[in-house]
């Protein structure tokens, strides 16, 4: 009896070229969702395990170190055509992106589809140049630099948190019109007109772009124009925060108030709460830059009439006064941090420690708030009832034997002589109407300790004499 051997040939399977269903592959993070399609045969060529995978090229369409962006489950996909959703990496970023189809069991792969452009957009946003300040200028025969505002901020997303992207300078040539000036970071202007930069996403279109900044020459004759933004708007409201000045970049920068030099306003940026004219003059190198703004504060106004530290004496009240403009105000007093009862833009007290008051206004377009700090203290007593003279006085600033206190016979009102010489018998300090106020100011003592010498002459020719020990 003869047998035929039966051997079973597995058929190869032939996957198509895939076609896209996109012209462009720009994501970013709300959307990255993109289809192909394919056709595979023969079908029954597919075994239970098989899973198909897409292969995303390098941004040259070069498959030598391809990705893999998309697997199938095993056995899910058994019939063709098919059609497969995926979405591109973060890093993506080319003009010549390709894919391929892979299958498991049996092994095949397509070949690559047509070339497309591919980009993730990392930041897609609009972003600031300069401060967000639309002018700049730069002096004859030198130039101006524009860079990219970072860090980013509830107004500025900035796309330098992103250190693989890049940028595309351009100058605009009409209102919709503009030329490529360079690839870079920032971008050094040379001649005038107005520069914008957009973040390099290559063909995909996007919204990450900055804003327009006119960039002038001046010259001694034709002194520049420094523009001022402020960061809260104009008018605008603080709520308790200061907005922002902010002019062109320069060597240095001198900021005035109505017309007042402001001191220590120094840098390219001022923060206020107050209404105003501010004015700002800016040392460009060879030539000045100019600007101000009409700056209105919506915050009421209010004053206080005390100091950040009152002195009072055990037995004496300070009377505390608010004054404002607030529209239906609320006061809240607070004393070492704990509430005080009472809604009165007035307070009394006679109580030592450290005060708040919080002024709110309730009503109208800007609901902000103002506080004040302060400090009441216990002041010495000026004319205690002591039985001696004293020999030794700290005058350190702590309320605690800072001055020479004598005794009530020798004080004020009793026609009392007072006579302080120093140790070479020079007089220092004489007086027939003692306040108890001795040293009044810095002595410049040149040593730890130092000696004085008295000499009290009472009204009925009593004599005292002795010495007094400065301790420092």
């Amino acid at each position: 009896m003869c047998f035929a051997r039966q051997e079973k040939v597995n058929a190869q399977l032939v996957i198509s070229t895939p076609d896209l269903g996109f012209s462009q592959a720009c994501a970013n993070n709300s959307f990255n969702s993109f289809s192909t399609s394919f056709t595979f045969s023969p079908q029954a060529a597919l075994t239970a395990t098989n899973q198909f995978s897409i292969e995303i090229s390098d941004a040259n369409g070069d498959f030598s170190n391809a990705s893999v962006i998309y697997t199938s489950a095993q056995g899910e996909i058994t019939t063709s055509p098919a059609t497969l959703d995926f979405s591109i990496p973060e890093t993506t970023a080319g003009e010549n992106y390709r894919i391929r189809i892979k299958s498991s069991s049996p092994a095949a792969t397509s070949t690559a589809s047509l070339s497309f452009a591919a980009y993730f957009k990392l930041q897609d946003s609009p972003f600031t140049i300069n401060n967000l300040v639309s002018t700049a200028s730069f002096c004859s025969g030198g130039s101006y630099l524009l860079t990219i505002d970072n860090p980013g901020g509830a107004n500025n997303d900035s796309p330098l948190n992103y250190p693989e992207l890049t940028y595309n300078w351009h100058k605009e040539l009409s209102p919709t019109t503009s030329e490529f000036v360079t690839q870079a970071n920032s971008l050094e202007v040379f001649s005038e007109g107005t520069y914008f930069v957009e973040t390099n996403y290559g063909s995909c279109t996007s919204n990450s772009f900055s804003n327009r900044v006119t960039v002038t020459e001046a010259n001694s004759s034709n002194d520049a124009e420094a523009n001022i933004v402020s960061s809260l708007g104009n008018p605008y409201c603080p709520e308790q925060e200061l907005t922002t000045l902010t002019t062109l970049s320069g060597n240095s920068y001198k900021w005035f108030k109505d017309g007042v030099i402001i001191q220590d306003a120094t840098e390219q940026t001022y923060q206020t709460n107050e209404s105003g004219i501010f004015s700002v003059q800016v040392d460009l190198g060879e030539c000045t830059a100019f600007g101000s703004i009409d700056l209105f504060s919506e915050l009421f106004e209010s004053s206080i009439n005390v100091e950040e530290t009152n002195f009072i004496l055990s037995d004496e009240t300070l009377t505390v006064t608010i004054t404002d403009n607030a529209i239906s105000p609320q006061y809240q007093w607070f004393l070492n941090q704990e509430p005080i009862n009472t809604n009165t833009n007035t307070y009394d007290t006679n109580e030592f420690g450290d005060y708040e008051v919080i002024i709110s206004e309730t009503a109208g377009s800007c609901n902000g708030s103002i506080s004040y700090q302060f400090t009441v203290a216990q002041t010495a007593e000026p004319f205690p009832d002591v039985d001696s003279i004293p020999n030794v006085i700290s005058p350190n600033g702590d309320l605690i034997n800072d001055t020479w206190v004598l005794p009530l016979q020798y004080v004020t009102g009793t026609n009392t002589e007072v006579v302080i010489l120093n140790e070479q018998g020079r007089v220092v300090f004489q007086t027939i109407d003692y306040q108890n106020n001795w040293p009044e100011n810095d002595l410049n003592l040149t040593s730890v300790n130092q000696l004085f010498y008295y000499i009290i002459t009472t009204a009925e020719g009593s004599v005292k004499k002795g010495s007094i020990t400065i301790v420092k």
